[in-house]
């Protein structure tokens, strides 16, 4: 019989080694090669587990140079296994141009259950409603993390940051937001977990001597998250060159407002 071509994407532990499935080792062994970010940090799996399969390197710099290289190993019959440093691949790790351009080409993608920083930290934290906003990595420059952090005030918006990044990201969010309440999880499912829910100044003041370790963080929606939205509605409009007169009837129309009340809002901004 032939042999049938897989594309797998691979789950790998995002701290404790021993969060890999059953199933995902089994892949990794049965692979012909297995496609990873580093082959040092993969290698280290590998061996812990005892799978032999050779590693080859993916990442996001040479993604699209790799493309026909993959396509014709499954043409062939190959079977690969795309794993990242940690965690799921694609949620802010390479993978995206690979399952692209498979699907064009008619191949099927297998993805695999396993570990995530997002879901993992949201798990554990408390949440009033399902509804979250996922933005990977946050901005870098101060004036794009305000603008973030004002576009999504109206969400709870998840976010990761690196540690040396955290606290100047964490004083530039309360400038816009004032001290809003937060999740901040660092080292997840690693020795020295922690996860804080507390207002933003106090979790400014906790860290003030450093961090370390991966960040995932949440701000949470403002309680007035409705007025939140609407002022970030009229800015944009706003920016976009819109009359006042003219953003009254678009967001009076799109969202079921009174036009003369965000009227006078929009000339009171």
């Amino acid at each position: 019989m032939a042999r049938k071509f897989h594309f797998y994407i691979v789950p790998t532990p995002i701290g404790n080694i021993q969060d890999i499935t059953f199933r995902a080792v089994e892949i990794l062994k049965e692979a012909d090669f297995i496609a990873c970010e580093d082959t040092r940090v993969t290698q280290k799996l590998l061996n812990h587990y005892d799978i032999k399969t050779k590693c080859v390197s993916y990442h996001k710099y040479n993604e699209r140079e790799r493309v026909d290289f993959f396509l014709n190993e499954l043409k062939s019959g190959k079977t690969i296994a795309l794993v990242s440093d940690a965690g799921t691949p694609m949620i802010c790790d390479p993978g995206a141009v690979m399952v692209e351009e498979l699907i064009k080409n008619g191949f099927s993608v297998n993805a695999l259950p396993g570990a995530c920083a997002v879901t993992t930290f949201l798990s554990q934290i408390p949440r009033y409603g399902e509804e979250f906003t996922f933005i990977g990595f946050i901005p870098r420059g101060e004036k794009q993390i305000q603008e973030t952090a004002k576009k999504y005030a109206a969400h709870n918006f998840v976010f990761y940051e690196s540690p040396e990044r955290i606290l100047k990201t964490l004083k530039s969010i309360q400038e816009v937001r004032g001290d809003v309440k937060i999740a901040l999880g660092r080292e997840l499912s690693k020795l020295f977990e922690e996860v804080i829910y507390d207002n933003i100044s106090n979790v400014i003041e906790h860290f003030k001597d450093g961090i370390k370790g991966e960040i995932v963080c949440m701000i949470y929606a403002e309680d007035n998250s409705e007025l939140a939205d609407l002022d970030f509605k009229i800015k944009e409009l706003k920016d976009k060159g819109f009359k006042a007169k003219e953003i009254a009837v678009i967001l009076s129309t799109l969202f079921n407002l009174n036009k003369n009340d965000v009227y006078k809002k929009v000339v009171e901004m």
